[in-house]
């Protein structure tokens, strides 16, 4: 028997706000333990939290860049459940009311789009960081109440791949509008992953289990491609899954049991009666809509269709939104060759960039550069392979490639009395090679190319080359 897998994410993204979600602490990565709390996020009894206004814009923008509907009415709910990192012993989050309900993100596999829907976008605080070290435990309270949003997909992942490309778009986007770095190595951006398995073909949904706390989108692939395995291993021998949580370990690529799952009548939620309900007008919503930006598949599109650029190279210059700034500030330079431009930045500066582990705001090589690069060779005064030239000493140097063509000596030369003269001396010496190409051996011309090239150190301009060589040759 076939089993299709079954995947839902649940996504926590932190909120790139100055202060805590319910308080005015700020919120600092790598800030001195317990330095950044104050009586609210420590919990202190008689304490009130008060609802971040920025926080809520940002979830408000967050969900309306993922297609979701924006509820005028939602509600703060208290997720009890006893953990050291927790103060309080719940947590505020939002429960049967969420901010935000049925979303969408469009992803691409294999060049067919998949739409995997977003069941619900709600608010909640952070939990504060429990610390081992040796046989003691410590407990850091500077990240309770920092503002999260919990976006949760529906079941509509079938892959490892779908499930990556899904983190990476919705990284992106949140990086685009601005509401988060989602940067994973700081705890950003964190990723829950539910997967079952069913016979193909079938609607019913099978045992459920997650895997928590996956912290990169390589290793979301890998767990989710082991677990597929694993369950389908117990469920052709006919054994039954368990509903439990499990761990990646990222050393041996498995997946390991962890705690038996909770279900939502565990937490205990209850409206929190210390936040009023948020309401929300549907002419803020509509404010906040206009603030946003152009987004990765509206610039995707524009790029096709303004700048002429393949679907390929439009979706990896959309990928990244420094990425995509840099395009556009290379095409403000030089607007006459977009397409080249996108070639240089996506075949050369890319691969260069990944080699020496660079991020492209970081790039030696500006998008001056790149624009006066494409602007020399259409004018003829290098050549491409004389172009790659220069645009390594560009990467070395940071120099402009107009000033190192110049101090190297590297114009291509295209008058054409001058290759003429030079052509003319390389035909009287291979007389036999002439003969031939006269008897129809048409292969000896790149015979002769070479030579002029060889002749000129490169420097010749190759379509005037070929332009006198035929004319000469008839």
């Amino acid at each position: 028997m076939e089993f299709e897998p079954v995947i839902g994410l649940e996504v926590h993204v932190q909120m790139s706000t100055n202060t805590k979600c319910f308080c005015s602490c700020k919120v600092e990565f790598g800030a001195e333990p317990n330095t950044n709390v104050c009586p609210v996020c420590l919990g202190m009894p008689g304490s009130l939290p008060v609802l971040n206004k920025k926080a809520l814009e940002y979830a408000i923008k967050a969900s309306l860049a993922l297609n979701c509907k924006v509820n005028e009415l939602s509600v703060f709910a208290r997720k009890n459940y006893f953990y050291p990192d927790l103060p309080k012993g719940y947590q505020i989050s939002q429960y049967d009311k969420p901010l935000a309900t049925d979303g969408y993100i469009d992803i691409k596999i294999d060049g067919k789009t998949e739409r995997i829907r977003i069941h619900r976008l709600h608010m909640e605080e952070d939990a504060g960081k429990t610390i081992h070290k040796g046989k003691h435990s410590y407990v850091d309270l500077n990240r309770a109440g920092t503002p999260l949003m919990e976006i949760v997909s529906e079941p509509d992942i079938r892959s490892g791949l779908g499930a990556r490309l899904y983190l990476e778009k919705l990284r992106n986007i949140m990086r685009y509008i601005g509401v988060s770095n989602a940067d994973m190595e700081k705890g950003q951006l964190r990723c829950d992953v539910n997967i079952s398995l069913r016979p193909k073909g079938s609607d019913k949904l099978g045992t459920k289990v997650e895997i928590k706390n996956i912290n990169s989108f390589r290793f979301v692939q890998k767990a989710i491609e082991y677990e597929i395995e694993r369950q389908s291993k117990i469920l052709k021998k006919g054994g039954k899954i368990i509903q439990e949580t499990r761990l990646f370990d990222e050393k041996t690529g498995k997946t390991f049991s962890m705690r038996s799952k909770e279900e939502a009548h565990d937490y205990r939620y209850f409206p929190d009666p210390d936040l009023i309900p948020v309401r929300i007008t549907k002419e803020y919503i509509q404010k906040i809509k206009n603030t946003l930006p152009e987004l990765p598949d509206e610039k995707a599109e524009r790029y096709i269709k303004e700048y002429k650029l393949t679907e390929y190279d439009a979706d990896v210059l959309v990928a990244d939104k420094e990425r995509a700034k840099y395009f556009e500030e290379a095409i403000s330079i030089y607007s006459k060759s977009p397409k080249s431009i996108a070639n240089w930045i996506i075949n050369e500066l890319l691969g260069k960039l990944n080699e020496k582990n660079i991020a492209i705001s970081d790039s030696p090589v500006k998008p001056s550069h790149i624009a006066e690069l494409v602007e020399l060779i259409d004018s003829g005064d290098i050549s491409t392979k004389i172009a790659k030239e220069v645009f390594e000493e560009v990467f070395k140097t940071s120099k402009s490639p107009k000033q190192i063509v110049e101090e190297k000596g590297l114009k291509q030369v295209s008058d054409e009395g001058e290759i003429r003269k030079i052509i003319e001396e390389i035909l009287d010496k291979h007389p036999k090679e002439v003969e031939k190409y006269k008897a129809g051996n048409k292969k000896i011309m790149g015979f002769f190319v070479g030579q002029v090239m060889k002749a000129t150190k490169g420097k010749a301009n190759p379509k005037v080359v070929n332009k006198i060589l035929n004319e000469i040759l008839g």
